[in-house]
């Protein structure tokens, strides 16, 4: 495993997932908070959605969110470098 790399084990859903990366346990702990609360709004609001299609929304959704945020993030550094110049 590279070096700075940690195992999360996490539950999603009611599932154990392995996670690998470079966060600290409370920023995963923080990730599968969200995912679990995320999930479970999309599956009250479609119940009949099947288990896949519901966690393919989820992983849309954050990278919607994510998309939204880096260019909220690209504006203000343009704002930033426009003003020093």
């Amino acid at each position: 495993m590279a070096e700075g790399k940690r195992r999360f084990k996490v539950q999603i859903d009611g599932e154990e997932f392995t996670i690998i990366g470079k966060s600290t346990p409370e920023h995963m702990n923080a990730v599968m908070e969200v995912a679990n609360q995320e999930l479970a709004t999309i599956k009250k609001m479609m119940p009949s959605l099947s288990e896949k299609k519901a966690a393919l929304l989820l992983a849309i959704n954050a990278v919607s969110d994510q998309l939204e945020k880096q260019e909220e993030l690209d504006k203000l550094q343009q704002k930033i470098e426009d003003q020093t110049n």
